[in-house]
C-alpha cells in the first residue's frame, strides 16, 4: 500500500516499495550527466530554481541552492514545454555541461514508473531500472569530475633526457678528455662555476621549498648556466656546436611561443561565441606554454645536432624498411649485433629510419610557401634543397600534437576518463587527504610579511604604548564595575574533586606538524609512555594550562586560527553546533543541559598570553580567548589575560600576565595580594604560571626582573610557593632547590615551552645555580645539553637549507659591498705569474688594493660597508661589554667583507680570461645574432620569402625579438662589452640605460655566487656564538627551525595531596600525517561529544612506528609535597637535630 505524497512533503513511509528510475538524454550528443550529488530515496525536491553555471549539485542542508537548474516536471524551459505529466510523477534536471544540456527525469516509487511511458520510444531506450544497484556507485559515476589536468608533461622531458643521453652517448665521450686543454684554468673554471651553482641550488634539490620560487631558481639556473658554459672550450669534442644550437634554440622558442599563443588567443575566441565546449574556457597558464615550448625547442636541437642533415642526405628508406623492424632482417643477426654494439651506428640507423624527411614542396604543394627548406651536406658551396627540412617537419608536428591534445583535452576528454568505484573512490580520498598544515615561520626570511608587520607592531608597542597604556588596567577597570569583580578572575569549581590530572605547555602555534603532534598528545584519552624501562598508562587532564605565546610570528587573525585553532581542532573536535563566527558574550557558555560549570565533564582550558601575544596589544588575545568559548574540544571559561584556580587538596595555580614589562602590574598584584589574604590557607600550595622564567633569563642577562611577582611570592605567599612554571624558551629544563637551603623558597623551578614552536639550546642556560638568594641546581634537561651543542653545528651546514629567503637579504648585502669595485680592469699580473705562489700573492694584493679603494674612494660599498657594520655591532647581544660588542661585530663584518670582495675578483678574473682566450666578443651585443642569421640562409634556406613575409606581418617584430632574446640571453657577453668600454674609455662614457645594463648582468652571476657564501659565513658565526661565547640562544637556534623535541607536563593531585609530575616528549616530530580510519569509523556512529571518543583526533602519522602516540616518553618524573607535609618534615628535621 502506497500513501499519496503531496510534492511539498518531503518523506515516503513505505520505503520498502521506494525505488528510482533516472532517464538521461543527451540532447546534442552528450553521453550522460555529470552531477555532483543525488537526493536519497524517498525525498522529494522542493520546486523552484537553483542557478547553475557547470553542474547539477543537491544538498541535504541546503534546498533550492547549488549548482543545478531544477524545474518541476511540465514546467516550461527555454520557451518550449517537455513532454511529461503531473509534478507527482518527477522532475526533470537540466545539467548545463559544456553548453550541451542534460535531461534527467527522477521518477521516486514504483507506482509513478508510468510517467516514463510518456517518454519518447528513443528517450525509453535510455532509461535503466536502479532498484538493484548500489546508489553509491551511481553517485559516483555521475558525479565523476574530469579535472582537465593540461600540464606540462613530465613524459616529455624524461623524453628528451633520454633522446640526449642517447645521442650523446654514441658519439666517443671519451674523447672529451683526450681533447681537452691541459690547461688547469679551464678544469678550475668548469668546477668553481659548477661548483658555485651546485650549492645554490642545493637547497631545491629533492625538496619543492616553494614552488613558485623553486621553479624560478630552476629557470634562472638553466638560463646563466648554459650562458656560461657556452663561452667556455672543449664542446665542440663532443660534436655538439653550442653557438648554432643555441640560436636554433632560441628561435624555435620564440617562434613556438608566439604560435602557441595565436592559437591560444583564437580558441578563446572560439569558445567565447559558443563553438567550442564551454569547459574550454579555463585559461592556459603561461607557465604551461613557455615549458612546452622549452622542450619542443630542445628536442628539436637535439635533433639538429645528431641527425642534422644527415638524414637528407640518404636516400629514405621504402615504406615497407622504414620502421622498427627495418633493423631485424632475416639472416642477419650478427650484423645488427655489431651494430648494437657500435651505438654511433645504431644511431645513424635510427636517423634515417625514425627522423627521415617527410618529403619535398613537390609532394606538397599547398605547403611549399609555409615551410622551411633543408640543404645538401656537401663539400664547398652547397645549393638549396626543396626538400622540407626536417627540423621543420619535427617542430610543425610538436606543435600539432600540442593543438591537438589541447582541443581533445578541453573538448571530449571528461568521456575519454573511467571513474572508479566507490570503495576506491574513498580510499583514494582518505589516501589523499592530508591536513593544511604551515610550516615552522621563517624567521630569516627576506620575503616575509608576517615578520615585518611583526617587527612594526612590536615597535609600535614598545615606543608607543608601553608605559602609557595597558589592556590589564582596562579590565581591572572593566571589572570593578560588576558586581562579583573577582568572579571574572578566580575559578574554584575544580576544587572539590577526589583528585585531578591536568596539563601545562607553552609556546605552540609555529609548525602545524609540531603543534598538532602535542595537542594529538593532549588530547588521547589516555597516553602509555615509556618511563626507563616501565610503561605508565596516563589518563587526559580534565584541565589544559597554555602559558603564552599562542602563534608566531606575530598575533592576527590568520595566525591564531591556522597556527592555534586548527591543529587543536584536528586534535580535537569541537561540539557540533559551536561556530567558529560565535563571540561569546556570557561566560561560560556550557553544552545543553549542564547548569553550572563543575557539572561540565569535558576538558577546559586556561591560557595566559606571552610577548608574541601582546606585539597588537592583547587585541587577538582577547577576541580569540577571552571571547571564544572553544580550543577544539577544550572549553575555554576564561574571561581576562590572567586567573586564579582553586584546585583539589589545597593546591593553587596563579596565572599571571606579565605583558611586555616582564612584571604583574598593580591592579594585578592587589587582586592576588587580597585573593591570599582572604582565600588561600596556611597549609595550601601554589603553583605560579608565568610565561617569561626570569630566573634563569635574568641569571643569563645579568638583570633583575618581575619585582612585583618578586615580592608578591616573598612577602604574601611566605613559603606557600612550591613551584614556578613558564614557557618562552624552547626547551625543558627543571632546577630544584637544594635541601640545605632556605624551606620557605620555591622549592622548584620548571621551564617547559616545547609546546610546538621551535628548539631553544639548553647547554647554554647549563651554569644557572642560584636564584632569589637561593641555590639551586639542575634536575632535568631536554634536550640533553650533548645533544643541544651537537645541533648547534646546523647552523654551518644547513642554515641555507633552512633559511633559503636569506638569499634577498645577503645576496643584496653582498652586491651592495662590492658594487664600486665593479669592474676591475688591470688583472694581467694575476695571470701572467708562472708559479701558483705568484698567482696567490698577486690575489691577495689585489684584494687588498680593491679594499683600499672601498676605504678611500668608493661611495656606494663604502656606505654599505659602514651601515652593515652598525647593523653587525648592533645585532651582538648586550649581555656582552661595549668593547667586546665592537670586536664580535667588527670580526663578523670583516668575514663577510673579506668573502665578498674573493667572489668579486674570481668572477672578475673567469671574465678576463675568456676575453682574452677569444671566447667572449668584445665588439657588440649582438654577436650571437648576427652570427646566426650569416649562417642561417645556408642551413634553413628560404626561397619562397616566407621569413620576409612574416617580418611584413609582424611589423618588424620577427627578427627584432629574436635579436634582443639572444642578446638578452648571452648575459657573459653583455657583460664583458661593457667591461671592455669602460676599461678604455671609464665609466663616465656610458649612458644611465648602459650602467644599468652593466650591473643587472653582474649582479644576475654574482647572486648565485654570493648566496651561498654569505649563509656559510653568517651560520658560521652563530655557531661560534653559541657554542663558544654562549650568545645568540634565540638567533641561532630560531634559525634552524627546528620542529623535533617537543614535550609538555602532566600533573596529577592525588587522593593525599602530593602533586605527581610527569614532563612526556616527543624526539622526531611526523612529517606526514594521513587520516585515521579509527576516528573516521566512529564518526559515523551515533553522535558523541570528541572528547567521550575513543579516536578523538583525526590525522595520524603515515609510519605507525613515527606517531606521537607510540612514540612519547617520560623524560622527567617527581613528585612535589604539599606545603603542610613539607612543614612537617621540616619541623621533625630541626627537632631531631
Amino acid at each position: 500500500m502506497h500513501r499519496r505524497e503531496n510534492p511539498k512533503s518531503p518523506q515516503v513511509d513505505d520505503r520498502k516499495d521506494v525505488g528510482v528510475y533516472i532517464c538521461c538524454r543527451a540532447m546534442k550528443g552528450l553521453p550522460a550527466p555529470e552531477m555532483e550529488g543525488l537526493w536519497p530515496l524517498g525525498r522529494r525536491i522542493s520546486g523552484g530554481w537553483v542557478q547553475t553555471g557547470s553542474s547539477a549539485e543537491f544538498h541535504r542542508k541546503n534546498e533550492g541552492e547549488g549548482k543545478g537548474r531544477v524545474c518541476r516536471r511540465g514546467q516550461r524551459r527555454g520557451g518550449r514545454r517537455r513532454r511529461g505529466g503531473s509534478p507527482e510523477k518527477g522532475w526533470f534536471v537540466k545539467v548545463d555541461r559544456g553548453g550541451r544540456p542534460v535531461e534527467v527525469v527522477v521518477v521516486i516509487d514504483k507506482r509513478m514508473a508510468k510517467g516514463i511511458r510518456e517518454l519518447s520510444k528513443k528517450d525509453q531506450e535510455l532509461c535503466c531500472w536502479l532498484d538493484t544497484v548500489n546508489m553509491e556507485k551511481v553517485r559516483t559515476i555521475l558525479t565523476h569530475t574530469y579535472p582537465y589536468p593540461h600540464e606540462h608533461s613530465r613524459h616529455a622531458i624524461i623524453a628528451v633526457a633520454i633522446g640526449c643521453l642517447f645521442f650523446i652517448s654514441s658519439d666517443n665521450i671519451h674523447t672529451l678528455v683526450q681533447k681537452l686543454d691541459n690547461n688547469v684554468k679551464w678544469w678550475s673554471m668548469y668546477a668553481c662555476l659548477l661548483g658555485f651553482f651546485y650549492f645554490f641550488s642545493s637547497p631545491f634539490v629533492g625538496k619543492t621549498i616553494k614552488p613558485s620560487y623553486s621553479n624560478f631558481s630552476r629557470w634562472y639556473i638553466a638560463w646563466i648556466l648554459v650562458a656560461a658554459v657556452y663561452h667556455l672550450p672543449s664542446f665542440q669534442s663532443m660534436g655538439v656546436d653550442m653557438r648554432m644550437n643555441l640560436s636554433l634554440f632560441l628561435t624555435i622558442y620564440i617562434s613556438s611561443i608566439f604560435v602557441l599563443l595565436v592559437f591560444h588567443l583564437v580558441f578563446l575566441c572560439l569558445w567565447y561565441v559558443g563553438l567550442v565546449s564551454r569547459v574550454a574556457g579555463r585559461r592556459p597558464e603561461i607557465l604551461t606554454i613557455v615549458q612546452n615550448c622549452a622542450v619542443l625547442s630542445v628536442a628539436c636541437c637535439v635533433f639538429y645536432s645528431h641527425c642534422g642533415n644527415q638524414a637528407l642526405n640518404e636516400k629514405r628508406l621504402g615504406r615497407r624498411d622504414s620502421g622498427l623492424f627495418s633493423l631485424w632482417k632475416k639472416g642477419e643477426p650478427s650484423v645488427w649485433l655489431s651494430k648494437f654494439l657500435k651505438m654511433y651506428e645504431l644511431k645513424d640507423e635510427i636517423c634515417k629510419s625514425w627522423f627521415a624527411p617527410v618529403g619535398s614542396a613537390g609532394d606538397y604543394p599547398l605547403l611549399s610557401k609555409w615551410v622551411i627548406y633543408g640543404e645538401f651536406s656537401c663539400s664547398g658551396a652547397c645549393e638549396s634543397s626543396d626538400e622540407i627540412s626536417p627540423i621543420y617537419s619535427l617542430w610543425a608536428t610538436f606543435i600539432g600534437l600540442y593543438m591537438a591534445n589541447y582541443v581533445v583535452e578541453r573538448s571530449t576528454g571528461w568521456a575519454l576518463t573511467h571513474p572508479l568505484s566507490v570503495e576506491k573512490t574513498e580510499k583514494l580520498k582518505n589516501k589523499q587527504m592530508k591536513p593544511n598544515f604551515l610550516d615552522m615561520v621563517p624567521w630569516y626570511s627576506g620575503t616575509s610579511a608576517d615578520l615585518f608587520k611583526t617587527v612594526f607592531d612590536l615597535l609600535v608597542s614598545v615606543t608607543v604604548f608601553v608605559g602609557r597604556f595597558d589592556m590589564r588596567m582596562m579590565q581591572a577597570a572593566m571589572s570593578r564595575v560588576h558586581e562579583g569583580a573577582k568572579d571574572d578572575f578566580l575559578y574554584d569549581h575544580l576544587s572539590e574533586k577526589d583528585h585531578l590530572w591536568f596539563d601545562f605547555m607553552a609556546d605552540t602555534g609555529d609548525g602545524g606538524n609540531s603543534s598538532y603532534s602535542i595537542a594529538r598528545l593532549l588530547a588521547q584519552p589516555s597516553l602509555y609512555a615509556l618511563d626507563n624501562n616501565s610503561v605508565q598508562k596516563l589518563p587526559r587532564g580534565d584541565l589544559l594550562l597554555i602559558g603564552g605565546d599562542l602563534a608566531y610570528p606575530n598575533p592576527s587573525a590568520f595566525t591564531y586560527e591556522k597556527r592555534l585553532f586548527r591543529p587543536f581542532e584536528y586534535a580535537l573536535q569541537p561540539p557540533s553546533w559551536y561556530k567558529d563566527v560565535h563571540v561569546a558574550v556570557g561566560k561560560p557558555e556550557l553544552p545543553i543541559g549542564v547548569s553550572e560549570l563543575k557539572e561540565y565533564d569535558g576538558p577546559q582550558c586556561f591560557v595566559i598570553p606571552g610577548n608574541h601575544d601582546w606585539f597588537d596589544g592583547l587585541q587577538t588575545f582577547m577576541r580569540y580567548i577571552c571571547h571564544k568559548s572553544w580550543l577544539g574540544g577544550w572549553l575555554m571559561p576564561q574571561k581576562k589575560s590572567y586567573f586564579a584556580l582553586e584546585l583539589p587538596k589545597g593546591w593553587w595555580v596563579f596565572g599571571l600576565d606579565l605583558a611586555l614589562h616582564c612584571d604583574i602590574d598593580i591592579y594585578q598584584f592587589k587582586f592576588f595580594a587580597e585573593l591570599i589574604k582572604e582565600k588561600v590557607k596556611e597549609n595550601d600550595s601554589v603553583i605560579i604560571m608565568t610565561h617569561e622564567p626570569n630566573w634563569i633569563l635574568d641569571w643569563y642577562w645579568d638583570d633583575v626582573t618581575g619585582k612585583n611577582v618578586t615580592y608578591l611570592v616573598k612577602d604574601h605567599l611566605k613559603g606557600r610557593c612550591r613551584l614556578r612554571m613558564a614557557g618562552d624558551l624552547h626547551h625543558y629544563m627543571r632546577h630544584s632547590r637544594v635541601p640545605t637551603e632556605n624551606p620557605n623558597s620555591i622549592q622548584h623551578l620548571l621551564v617547559n615551552g616545547c609546546g610546538g614552536a621551535f628548539l631553544h639550546p639548553t647547554h647554554v642556560f647549563s651554569g644557572f645555580d642560584k636564584a632569589y638568594g637561593t641555590a639551586y641546581e639542575m634536575k632535568a634537561a631536554y634536550p640533553e645539553i650533548e645533544d643541544s651543542s651537537r645541533i648547534a653545528l646546523g647552523n654551518i651546514l644547513k642554515f641555507r637549507k633552512k633559511n633559503w629567503q636569506f638569499d634577498f637579504i645577503g645576496g643584496f648585502i653582498y652586491f651592495i659591498l662590492t658594487f664600486s669595485m665593479f669592474p676591475q680592469c688591470n688583472l694581467g699580473h694575476i695571470l701572467q705569474n708562472d708559479t701558483f705562489s705568484g698567482h696567490v700573492r698577486s690575489f691577495f694584493s689585489t684584494i687588498w688594493d680593491a679594499f683600499m679603494y672601498l676605504l678611500g674612494q668608493s661611495y656606494v660599498s663604502s656606505t654599505g660597508a659602514l651601515l652593515l657594520l652598525v647593523a653587525a655591532v648592533s645585532f651582538v647581544p648586550t649581555k656582552v661589554s661595549r668593547k667586546r660588542r665592537l670586536g664580535i661585530g667588527l670580526l663578523h663584518v670583516s668575514a663577510h667583507l673579506s668573502a665578498a670582495l674573493i667572489l668579486m675578483l674570481l668572477m672578475e678574473l673567469g671574465v678576463e680570461i675568456c676575453v682574452q682566450h677569444k671566447l667572449l666578443a668584445t665588439s657588440g651585443y649582438h654577436t650571437l645574432y648576427e652570427w646566426y642569421r650569416s649562417v642561417e640562409s645556408e642551413h634553413f634556406p628560404d626561397p619562397t620569402g616566407l621569413r620576409t613575409r612574416i617580418e611584413q606581418w609582424t611589423f618588424g617584430l620577427y627578427p627584432a625579438c629574436i635579436k634582443y632574446l639572444m642578446s638578452a640571453f648571452d648575459v657573459p657577453e653583455v657583460m664583458a662589452v661593457t667591461r671592455t668600454n669602460i676599461c678604455k674609455n671609464g665609466m663616465i662614457s656610458l649612458s644611465r640605460g648602459g650602467a644599468t645594463i652593466y650591473y643587472a648582468s653582474v649582479f644576475l652571476y654574482f647572486w648565485v655566487f654570493s648566496t651561498p657564501v654569505v649563509s656559510l659565513v653568517f651560520g658560521s658565526y652563530l655557531y661560534i656564538c653559541i657554542n663558544w661565547l654562549h650568545l645568540h640562544f634565540d638567533e641561532a637556534f630560531s634559525s634552524l627551525r627546528i620542529a623535533n623535541y617537543k614535550s609538555f607536563t602532566r600533573f596529577h593531585i592525588k587522593k593525599d595531596g602530593d602533586l605527581e609530575v610527569f614532563t612526556l616528549a616527543v624526539d622526531k616530530v611526523p612529517k606526514e600525517w594521513k587520516l585515521d580510519p579509527e576516528w573516521d569509523n566512529e564518526l559515523k556512529q551515533p553522535h558523541q561529544p570528541s572528547h567521550l571518543r575513543k579516536f578523538p583526533s583525526k590525522w595520524r602519522a603515515n609510519a605507525f612506528h613515527q606517531d606521537p602516540v607510540n612514540t612519547v616518553r617520560i623524560v622527567d618524573h617527581f613528585v612535589i609535597q604539599p606545603t603542610h607535609r613539607l612543614q612537617v618534615a621540616a619541623v621533625n628535621g630541626s627537632a631531631s637535630d
